[in-house]
């Protein structure tokens, strides 16, 4: 059958259209990649404590042996066994959502997810490596982007096709076809990837993905052989040893932790009744109630500070919690008013289009596009006015649900590392009658293009202020973050129809001539509001402030402010002490770009304004007016429909 290959961009499916969109071109950069692994070191070192040094000198050690018994085509480790009785008795946890024609079609044609890279490339990137021991797969040597690469490989296509199977209306002879598939595709992959061998044995997040498959094919798979039924239970035991051997701890801890855990909750409790079973399940349940109220703060937001590892953490947490106690494995009650507030969090922040992508994003899935566990929802939030304390943000609405606006006055990311945080301090974003306008730039991609990832992650992609060209925070890596900035909540007001948020920050006291950067955003909650920059501190500066707007808005001038339309929808920009220039895709250095989804970038307009002198006598005061236009027709009311592009 012939591969389709589905994006996660565009339409219900994520069918992108080729015709404006294309994958990027991967470009490997060996000098760059040895340098950026340096940093990387001494990142890691710099903020490891020495217990977690002994812990990675320990792992190094024991890779080392791993790899040595590898090459010898032996294991480490004696597979622990699996009472038949266990699986038999396993309830598996409740998956919703439904697969409609159209995917159903895809799937048994091949559907698998790739990121939006081109497939052709990926089957080449793997072959290159799939015999080497996984530990000496060089991401820098790669021909593509690794996460690209990783994402087919989480067989979260497979999930769909159980689901399919599980749904009315399927005829018995067509069931079997799909079923023979399934078998067929998974054991291919097995057969394909060796343990320990390849690319998909990298990261131990990646093998936790996979194990939640395999059980979901071990317990709704019906036409599974003898032989295929011990091969994936051995591959659930492989991919748990592995993990227990490379848990993400320490500075690492994060949402990989989380993943690892869930994988290791599921094998424990295929494997249990034995010591390695049940020290799986005990580990991994351990773990992840620590890391509940880590990485989950009080407030219920990110400590990551990234709105999408957040919905992919809760749900990994109720996937988990739903199969505990359907299996009566643990009482997990205490865990639910944590995972109530996180979903509270990200409902107050859902518009018609959806939550803003703040922070990092690789549209990763606990179970697969489309698909989700049991999740508890939390009750509706009324207030026009939600601050978030810990996590820092503030999101404003107005009474008809037609103005959905976001305040950014949080950290940097999870310490210390900070991996998928943005240096995106006191910005905005803004949506309107259920358009997105002002908009969060997004992620684009992880690997292969330094320039764009740091872009995106940087100060000058986000609704803020940039001084002197610096990001907020100093990028060490792709991922490690320094110099960390600290965000304050000043004010917090609402009176009658009117509201003012107030917030600071201080990343840029580190330069020589140390500034701060003050915000406030005052208006009402019908939707027209002032944002004042404002700053304090020594020295002369470059000041630069950006609004970010959705790419398919059109951007026009008018007799003394800048219009943004989207399907009839609008809003207007007049900034007050000075006026806006407006970029678009620009390349070197890039600027004007959003990321609608992994792998995919595209032109966008910015509204910029740039200004020199003293903190003390620079300011920005930008009106934002919301309005309809009826039509595009009405353009012909702004004389300069369509400004000059700098």
């Amino acid at each position: 059958m012939p591969n389709i290959q589905i994006s996660l961009y565009s339409n219900q499916y994520g069918l992108p259209d080729t015709k404006q969109i294309a994958p990027q071109q991967f470009v490997p950069k060996d000098f760059t990649a040895t340098m950026t692994s340096l940093r990387f070191i001494k990142a890691r070192i710099k903020n490891a404590s020495p217990a977690e040094l002994m812990y990675r000198v320990r792992k190094a050690a024991a890779e080392k042996h791993i790899r040595r018994m590898f090459l010898k085509g032996m294991k480490s480790f004696k597979n622990p066994t699996a009472e038949a009785e266990n699986l038999r008795t396993l309830i598996a946890p409740t998956i919703n959502g439904r697969v409609d024609s159209l995917m159903a079609v895809a799937l048994q044609n091949g559907l698998h997810y790739n990121l939006n890279s081109d497939p052709a490339e990926l089957r080449r990137c793997e072959d290159q490596v799939r015999n080497l021991f996984c530990g000496d797969v060089r991401t820098s040597t790669l021909s593509c982007d690794i996460r690209a690469l990783w994402e087919p490989a989480r067989l979260q296509h497979l999930t769909l096709m159980l689901a399919w199977l599980h749904q009315d209306g399927i005829e018995a002879a067509h069931s079997d076809e799909i079923k023979e598939q399934a078998r067929q595709t998974v054991m291919q992959w097995l057969e394909n990837n060796p343990f320990l061998s390849g690319p998909h044995y990298m990261s131990a997040m990646e093998c936790g993905l996979r194990i939640t498959v395999f059980f979901l094919i071990l317990t709704h798979l019906d036409t599974l052989l003898d032989n295929d039924r011990l091969r994936l239970i051995e591959a659930v035991g492989d991919h748990a040893w592995w993990i227990e051997q490379r848990l993400s701890l320490h500075s690492s801890l994060g949402n990989h932790t989380v993943c690892e855990c869930v994988g290791l909750v599921f094998a424990g409790a295929v494997f249990r009744g034995n010591s390695v079973g049940n020290r799986w399940l005990e580990r991994g349940i351990d773990l992840l109630r620590q890391e509940l109220y880590h990485q989950v703060l009080c407030d219920g937001g990110p400590a990551e500070q990234s709105f999408s590892y957040h919905r992919f953490v809760l749900d990994q947490y109720w996937l988990v919690v739903d199969f505990l106690e359907k299996n009566a494995l643990h009482d997990c009650s205490a865990y639910k008013e944590r995972l109530l507030a996180g979903e509270h969090f990200l409902n107050t922040f859902n518009g018609q289009e959806g939550v803003p992508p703040i922070g990092d994003s690789d549209d990763g899935q606990t179970l697969a596009p489309g698909l989700s566990p049991n999740r508890h929802e939390p009750l509706p939030g009324t207030a026009r006015c939600t601050t978030f304390p810990q996590s820092g943000y503030s999101v404003i609405r107005s009474d008809d649900g037609n103005l959905l606006l976001t305040f950014d006055h949080g950290p940097l990311g999870m310490a210390p590392l900070h991996n998928h945080g943005h240096a995106d301090a006191l910005s905005l974003t803004l949506e309107t009658h259920g358009r997105q306008l002002l908009v969060d730039s997004g992620t684009f991609r992880y690997n292969g293009d330094d320039t764009f990832r740091n872009y995106f992650k940087g100060t000058r992609a986000h609704n803020t202020v940039v001084i002197d060209g610096y990001d907020q925070a100093r990028q060490e890596t792709g991922f490690i973050w320094s110099s960390p900035y600290q965000a304050t909540l000043n004010l917090r007001t609402e009176k009658g129809q009117e509201f003012t948020l107030e917030a600071s920050h201080n990343g840029y006291e580190r330069l020589s001539n140390p500034v701060v950067h003050q915000r406030s955003i005052t208006g009402t909650f019908e939707g027209d509001f002032k944002v004042v920059d404002l700053f304090s501190g020594m020295g002369s500066h470059r000041f630069e402030l950006n609004y970010h707007i959705h790419p398919a808005a059109s951007v026009f001038r008018g007799e003394n402010r800048w219009h943004i339309e989207r399907d009839g929808v609008g809003i207007s920009l007049h900034l007050e002490d000075g006026d806006f220039v407006l970029h678009r895709g620009e390349e070197n250095p890039p600027f004007g770009w959003h990321s609608p989804a992994y792998g995919i970038k595209v032109p966008c307009a910015v509204l910029s304004c740039v200004k020199a002198g003293s903190a003390a006598m620079v300011s920005f005061r930008t009106v934002i007016k919301t309005t309809i236009f009826a039509t595009l027709a009405h353009k012909e009311d702004f004389p300069c429909m369509l400004a000059q592009v700098a």
